[in-house]
């Protein structure tokens, strides 16, 4: 025998093999076991039972979209609250998280409850098909998709129907709701500030009501709106608005009759607020009676209406109507138009 016939199996090892790859093949068809029939499938009462319990989830999933509208609009943003084992959390957060998922996995919920109890559990093994779509298999399709809602009982359910319409109707709201926080609603809050009549004038800086004689000539002084303290929780917001700046031109020298006319003895008031992105304006040139910018230079004159004459600011900076009363300086009335920069309101 030459070495090559050694390496050949032998006819025993062949029927060997045979055998118990017949025995043993990983790769037979194991069959579909024997449908077994649900409760609800045998019992109509079973079914009815079914089919209130997913109502029920749908129902919930409704209540908690209305309760994440209600927390959104209800509890202050700053409030904190207790929820052990949480601690001490947002209240707006946590309500906010607990009525969505809730109503989330309401619906998740009832649609498997839905799919495992009352929907068609029948296996059916189908011949794979080519990919282009004949005539016969899409009558197919069509018939299998008309089977198919008719064992889901979607029409015959009507109390899971309207319930599951109901909950999906609603959670898009918690989106859309959520929209509130993508910029302020349309207000007026631009257009006003908190400079009124009677309101006196006070130095930002030693936090006195100013008189006349405490503005000099050439001067640059910076004023508030008596009330406003640096200790209060919004000072930051309306400063922002309110910041007002003061300067002592001789009369003849102003330019704009308005201008001379909204002054006292040559004392005029503008907002401090560049027109351009809303930058603190702080520099005075005494002798042009310009104020420049800092952030990107423009530069407005003080003594012809405050106007732009350089730079990107769209337009003057407002003026103040200021008069004195008991020998102190005040406003005669807010800023006749806004402080800052254009906004898309404004009109």
């Amino acid at each position: 025998m030459s070495e090559t016939e050694e390496n050949l199996p032998s006819e025993r090892d062949v029927a060997h093999e045979g055998a118990v790859g017949k025995a043993d093949n990983p790769f037979a068809d194991p069959g579909l076991p024997a449908h077994e029939h649900r409760v609800q499938d045998i019992d109509e009462r079973a079914a009815k039972r079914s089919e209130r319990t997913v109502a029920m989830l749908f129902l919930v999933s409704m209540l908690a979209t209305v309760a994440f509208i209600a927390s959104y609009v209800a509890i202050p943003i700053d409030k904190i609250v207790y929820i052990f084992p949480l601690g001490h959390v947002s209240g707006l957060n946590f309500a906010l998280g607990l009525t969505l998922g809730v109503a989330l996995f309401c619906i998740g919920a009832g649609a498997v409850h839905w799919a495992r109890t009352l929907m068609s559990d029948e296996e059916v093994a189908d011949e794979r098909h080519p990919i282009e779509a004949t005539p016969d298999v899409k009558a197919k399709v069509l018939a299998d998709f008309a089977q198919g809602a008719k064992e889901s009982q979607f029409g015959r359910r009507k109390l899971i129907r309207n319930t599951m319409f109901g909950a999906l109707a609603l959670v898009p709201l918690s989106g859309v709701v959520l929209l509130r926080d993508l910029g302020p609603l349309p207000e007026k809050k631009l257009r006003t500030t908190g400079w009124k009549k009677g309101i006196r004038l006070v130095n930002q800086s030693t936090n006195l009501p100013l008189r006349p004689e405490d503005i000099a000539v050439g001067s640059l002084t910076f004023a508030k709106p008596e009330g406003l303290e640096e200790s209060d929780e919004d000072f930051a917001n309306k400063i922002a608005k309110d910041a007002l700046m003061l300067v002592r031109i001789q009369p003849q020298n102003i330019k704009d009759k308005q201008e001379l006319a909204w002054s006292h003895e040559g004392i005029v008031a503008y907002s401090k607020i560049c027109t351009h992105v809303g930058c603190p304006i702080s520099l005075y040139e005494q002798q042009t009676h310009h104020v420049l910018c800092p952030c990107h230079q423009s530069t407005f004159d003080l003594s012809d209406g405050g106007r732009v004459i350089f730079g990107p600011a769209g337009h003057a900076l407002p003026q103040l109507h200021i008069t004195v009363k008991d020998g102190f300086l005040e406003a005669v009335s807010d800023f006749a138009e806004p402080v800052g920069p254009s906004f898309w309101e404004r009109g």
